[in-house]
């Protein structure tokens, strides 16, 4: 009888070890959905990224083929998020850490 494990033992043990995040990862990657975890994820942090007055002025978010649509109640913000289209989207992405976004669409 033996109470003690030899180092081999050890050592093969930890060499397949994962961590749970690693494992998480995995999964996402494999059954492909990190990008709507990431789409979730970035409507849910909408007013952190974008700012409470135009969180304020947002009524309806959703995404589709990684379009991201924005119905507004404001005309003018509207107009002025449109002229800046491209800026909003490097912001979204930066903040996500990814490439999210690929275009946004104010209605």
């Amino acid at each position: 009888m033996r109470y003690y494990k030899k180092k081999e033992e050890i050592a093969k043990r930890k060499a397949d070890v994962q961590t749970i995040g690693d494992s998480i990862k995995g999964l996402l990657k494999a059954y492909r959905l990190q990008g709507k975890l990431n789409e979730v994820d970035l409507v849910q942090r909408w007013e952190e990224i974008m700012g409470k007055p135009i969180a304020m002025k947002t009524k309806e978010l959703y995404f589709r083929d990684q379009k991201l649509f924005v119905r507004l109640t404001s005309a003018p913000l509207k107009h002025e998020l449109n002229m800046s289209k491209s800026k909003v989207v490097e912001l979204l992405n930066r903040a996500m850490g990814d490439e999210v976004v690929k275009e946004v669409v104010f209605l």
